[in-house]
């Protein structure tokens, strides 16, 4: 069996969500126009006031991702000395990777999203790039969320709710393939060619 054909890089693509904070706070456009800017294009646009069960289903659910959340919650537990135990009742990162998933959910949520698909050159990395660190104090001034959040894990958890931190982009391309599904059907994804593509390929 022949091996299949490895696609051009310029044909990537990933899923952008402008969270509810990000709408709520009017950076939908500049958030499109950075990516515009450099050189990516938006094939598919929508807003949606997403149900509880569509969020629930957008996140793993995996013990091992669950978990992971938990542990960097601890880990930003212990770079602030504070105790997860006070916080949580425990220091199990699985059970606090629970809470801290409800509290997302409700967040996704609490407002519509803009959920689009990006396509361009290395599209997945770049666009995580634009976005920043997912930790907006941490970010880099010049990303969306270190020019528009301060916001931390520890001040959310102290606040018992999920980091604002503006946009979701997906991680993998095998995470990017199942959220363009999930989020959007194949015949609402419009291509079309940039005219300057010729000029920065």
């Amino acid at each position: 069996m022949a091996a299949q054909e490895e696609r051009h890089p310029k044909e990537e693509m990933t899923l952008v969500l402008v969270k509810p904070d990000g709408v709520k706070r009017g950076l939908t456009g500049e958030i499109i126009k950075r990516l515009e800017q450099r050189g990516l294009k938006v094939i598919a646009l929508a807003m949606e006031q997403a149900s509880k069960e569509k969020m629930d289903n957008h996140y793993p659910k995996s013990k091992e991702w669950i978990s992971r959340i938990g542990e960097k919650t601890l880990k930003n537990y212990t770079e602030y000395k504070i105790d997860p135990v006070k916080r949580h009742g425990t220091s199990d990162p699985y059970k606090i990777g629970l809470e801290v998933r409800g509290w997302l959910l409700d967040y996704m949520i609490s407002g519509p999203v803009v959920k689009m698909v990006v396509k361009g050159i290395h599209a997945i990395d770049m666009v995580r790039k634009l976005a920043g660190t997912t930790l907006p104090y941490k970010a880099e001034l010049g990303s969306i969320r270190g020019d528009f959040s301060a916001d931390s894990p520890v001040a959310a958890n102290k606040d018992k709710r999920a980091i604002h931190n503006l946009v979701h982009a997906s991680e993998t391309q095998e995470e990017a393939a199942h959220e363009i599904a999930y989020w959007f059907k194949k015949s609402e994804l419009c291509d079309y060619k940039r005219i300057e593509e010729d000029l920065m390929l």
